[in-house]
């Protein structure tokens, strides 16, 4: 665990940041723990193929005393990646990763914060454990991705040699890139999601030097490659609609627009409709943005953000 510091961002409050490691049987899941180590902090999950600085801008923007703990899932950012021969089914993962979490910390009555898969996977815990989550707010997705059963069926062989290719791939064989190189690629990959101002704050945690015996200059990703067919355990709409039954906290859900495309945009509207039933509460906005709104625009969602995360 290394020294406090702290971190600032035009228009935010200065907050003491400490970088914090979490015991796991495979290793260990890094975060950013913004502010007090006595209070029970809010717990963000940043979305797919991104890390814990996902937060970076939002975090000065919100309550001075409502500390928050940013992760790096799995595979992600500086976490420990899966032993070889384990594929990550993240959306299902992640449920036991937040409760690995909140037994260690030995927390009750939680709030969760979650973009994009980290939205969903707060979805997912709050259906889990309905009478153990207070609040959980969610940015620019209702619940986990449903995928077309036929095309994923159809995807399955391919799935499992890529990820069989991506485990045997030597070092010597990692891609390698330049700083601009790197920023310029995940810029394009991103395609209009982020800016240049944040990819480089994603890639603080997203890339590392090559390691030095590869004689190698320059950055390679530091997440793990077999997250690229991390996507096989997805849902049917019946599952997620099931689950969305079994949620009674507060639910904040922003959505970004234009946001995610994401294929059937009834799907979005079929969950919402359902957790409005069975929540105790459902505050919903549309904010323009990208789906990375609460990076690139933080201040655009920091008020509807405190404001829930203040109401008693």
């Amino acid at each position: 665990m290394s020294a406090p510091g702290s971190s600032d961002v035009p228009g935010g409050s200065p907050r003491v940041v400490e970088e914090i490691e979490i015991p796991v049987p495979w290793g260990f899941v890094s975060g950013k723990w913004w502010g007090s180590r006595v209070k029970q902090p809010v717990l963000a999950l940043h979305g797919w193929q991104d890390n814990a600085g996902s937060f970076d801008r939002l975090c000065p923007l919100l309550p001075e005393d409502i500390p928050i703990l940013a992760i790096d899932l799995p595979g992600h950012g500086k976490s420990s990646h899966y032993p070889k021969g384990m594929h990550y089914f993240i959306f299902w993962d992640g449920i036991t990763l937040i409760r690995r979490i909140v037994k260690y910390f030995g927390w009750t009555n939680i709030t969760l914060l979650g973009h994009s898969l980290g939205g969903a996977l707060s979805f997912m815990y709050a259906a889990s454990f309905p009478d153990e989550v207070d609040r959980f707010i969610s940015i620019d997705i209702a619940g986990p991705t449903v995928r077309d059963h036929h095309k994923l069926a159809a995807s399955t062989g391919d799935c499992i040699d890529k990820f069989l290719h991506y485990e045997t791939l030597p070092e010597s064989k990692m891609p390698c890139y330049g700083y601009e190189e790197m920023i310029e690629l995940v810029l394009a990959a991103y395609d209009g999601s982020v800016d240049y101002d944040s990819v480089e704050v994603l890639m603080r945690r997203g890339m590392a030097l090559a390691p030095a015996h590869l004689n190698k200059d320059g950055y390679h990703f530091a997440r793990d490659l077999r997250l690229k067919v991390a996507l096989m355990g997805m849902f049917s709409l019946e599952q997620v609609l099931a689950y969305a039954e079994c949620i009674k906290c507060k639910v904040l859900n922003i959505r970004g627009q234009p946001g995610m495309n994401f294929g059937s945009a009834e799907v979005y509207e079929k969950v919402m409709e359902v957790l409005r039933r069975t929540a105790s509460k459902v505050v919903y906005y549309e904010i323009p943005g990208t789906h990375h709104l609460h990076l690139v625009t933080p201040d655009r969602i920091s008020k509807q953000v405190s404001d829930f995360l203040l109401e008693i």
